[in-house]
């Protein structure tokens, strides 16, 4: 008798401009996704869009089986990231899954999605607010705060937050 398997986090890549096709397809198949989009208008038509925020990536939740055939019988064209250690489709842990969405989600109109790393301060959680449970890294640009959080070392997003709704995951001695 088989294992039951379970819905990890997983992470493709697909061709550029391809992402909302994808996010259809996942949709007809029942699979639960994140693809984060912003809407935009076309000066030629005037209408608006949905444009994706991360070019050539979505995050498919399902089981290893059901990820595979998608890819593979379903004709999605995507390829996942593999994990270099395990030679294995790189799971996402839930917990970064949560907090990347749930800071990138808030963020979006301000440019939250950051390409590259920042030197960050130190580990911190958010107690207040919409973000409340979220830990991240402390960074102060221009008299604001914002809280960081990484998505597998590799995609960072930020969302300014409240000195007062952040405490240090360090201890009283190292408050900011």
């Amino acid at each position: 008798m088989a294992a039951a398997q379970t819905n990890n986090w997983y992470a493709a890549r697909t061709r550029y401009g391809q992402e909302l096709k994808i996010r259809d397809r996942l949709e007809q198949a029942g699979i639960e996704y994140f693809i984060p989009v912003r809407t935009i208008s076309t000066a030629r038509k005037g209408r608006a869009g949905e444009k994706a925020v991360l070019s050539n990536l979505v995050f498919l939740r399902a089981t290893k089986s059901d990820a595979l055939e998608l890819a593979n019988v379903g004709g999605v064209r995507m390829k996942y990231i593999i994990d270099c250690a395990t030679r294995t489709l790189l799971v996402v842990p839930d917990r970064q899954m949560e907090d990347f969405r749930r800071v990138l989600d808030l963020s979006l109109e301000e440019g939250g999605l950051m390409d590259r790393p920042l030197h960050l301060g130190e580990r911190v959680k958010v107690v207040k607010g919409p973000l409340k449970g979220v830990e991240g890294h402390v960074l102060r640009l221009c008299g604001k705060y914002y809280v960081v959080v990484s998505l597998l070392d590799c995609l960072f997003a930020r969302a300014s937050v409240p000195r007062s709704w952040i405490e240090s995951c360090e201890g009283p001695q190292n408050r900011i």
